[in-house]
């Protein structure tokens, strides 16, 4: 399937020259780290004793029950440290960093969840620390910009593009590019040029693990479908990389629907977007005719993003992974029905493929088995959903407390 950094025609490594000593670089370390069982061992370490593996796999009873048809379990990846799954390659790749040399990390960040886990790693491990975020992230994760800088890392406001993910990754690796001695960019997905889907993907492969272990020791069978959240498709491809090779279990990635099915008004990839090479590798991409981004839309920071994982695309074009997507409207649903049923509140990313699950649920026999990566949890989206759902009380408290605090200056 992978060659040299491509799958199949997707994949491999567009960057401008002088970066391609770096990326070599890092491609051979990393992949003599993989053998190293030292490495492997401190890895599987820190994932236990500081991040809080294995994250439990939860039988959604009630929800179950609610939707009357098959039984859904919930990966609960919110419960690892930094509240999702980003903090398992962060570590990877902090360690990876340390074993180069370099003293310094960098990141983009679109829901605040990725560079949150780079801020947490870079304090654990006495790196400096550099973070990337849109204008636009950055007003709708607050809290998360909050504890970033409060762990050290200083956040740099993209104001250029849309002002959102992908011109953060622009600008990431435009610092890298002035900065390449010293700096390691923890890139924050599935994306980017080789070998960053394949390492980032490697580290991420722990969820699955786990996964069928614990769905055996539940069931004593595999699931027979496995549903995820895309937006690059770190959660997905760390969820799914375990079972490809499982033809009776169906993979089921979501993207976001948004508000409409107009250019800018969602992230569906492979409903309207193209082939194309963007930000160091080839895969599909919404862009126009020219091959200029468009703009995207999503209520969840974390699944705007105008391109999707080379390895995924690959998976859609052979037909081993199965591509849908949920709307603004059925991510708020979902979310409302998980809080009321289950005493679980999910991250706006991770609601989308709820709202999947919910749909699929009532479709099956019940002795049908469905996981759900919960990718995150939704402390981070406050501000979103007390606005999303019209939480009067919510936003005069915030007014009240500002109006306090000028007049007791």
């Amino acid at each position: 399937m992978q060659n040299k950094g491509h799958f199949g025609q997707f994949g491999g490594r567009y960057v401008p020259e002088m970066l391609i000593p770096a990326l070599e670089e890092l491609e051979k370390s990393y992949f003599k780290a993989k053998k190293d069982k030292e490495f492997q061992k401190k890895f599987s370490y820190h994932l236990k004793t500081y991040a809080g593996r294995p994250t439990p796999l939860t039988f959604a009873k009630n929800l179950t029950e609610k939707l009357g048809g098959a039984k859904i379990y919930l990966k609960n990846e919110g419960l690892n440290l930094t509240g999702a799954h980003k903090i398992t390659h962060c570590i990877g790749q902090a360690l990876l960093a340390k074993r180069m040399g370099k003293t310094r990390l960098i990141a983009e960040t679109g829901a605040g969840q990725h560079g949150l886990a780079t801020a947490t790693v870079a304090a654990k491990f006495g790196f400096s620390c550099t973070i990337y975020m849109g204008e636009v992230d950055i007003v709708r994760q607050r809290p998360n910009v909050f504890l970033m800088e409060q762990l050290g890392a200083k956040v740099i406001p993209v104001s250029f593009g849309n002002k959102t993910l992908k011109d953060a990754v622009n600008a990431a690796l435009k610092d890298w590019i002035e900065n390449v001695d010293t700096t390691h960019y923890l890139l924050g997905s599935v994306v980017g040029p080789h070998p960053y889907p394949t390492m980032t993907r490697d580290f991420q492969s722990v969820v699955g693990r786990e996964v069928k272990r614990q769905i055996k020791n539940e069931t004593g069978k595999l699931p027979d479908y496995i549903i995820a959240c895309v937006g690059g498709g770190s959660n997905a491809m760390g969820i799914f990389t375990e079972f490809i090779k499982e033809k009776n279990v169906e993979l089921i990635g979501v993207e976001a629907g948004g508000k409409g099915k107009a250019v800018g008004e969602n992230a569906i990839r492979f409903n309207g977007g193209s082939i194309g090479v963007v930000e160091g590798y080839k895969s599909y991409f919404l862009q126009d005719s020219d091959g200029q981004i468009q703009k995207t839309h999503s209520i969840s920071a974390g699944l705007d993003y105008a391109g999707i994982g080379p390895e995924l695309a690959y998976l859609k074009e052979k037909g081993r992974v199965k591509f849908t997507s949920a709307t603004d409207a059925e991510a708020l649903g979902a979310f409302d029905i998980l809080a009321k049923t289950e005493g679980i509140i999910p991250a706006l990313e991770s609601s989308h493929a709820v709202a999947e699950a919910i749909k699929l649920a009532p479709k099956l026999k019940k002795s049908d088995v469905i996981v759900v990566n919960l990718s995150g949890r939704g402390d981070k989206d406050l501000f979103i959903l007390a606005k999303a759902l019209g939480d009067d009380k919510f936003m005069d408290f915030l007014k009240s407390y500002i109006n306090d605090d000028e007049q007791n200056r």
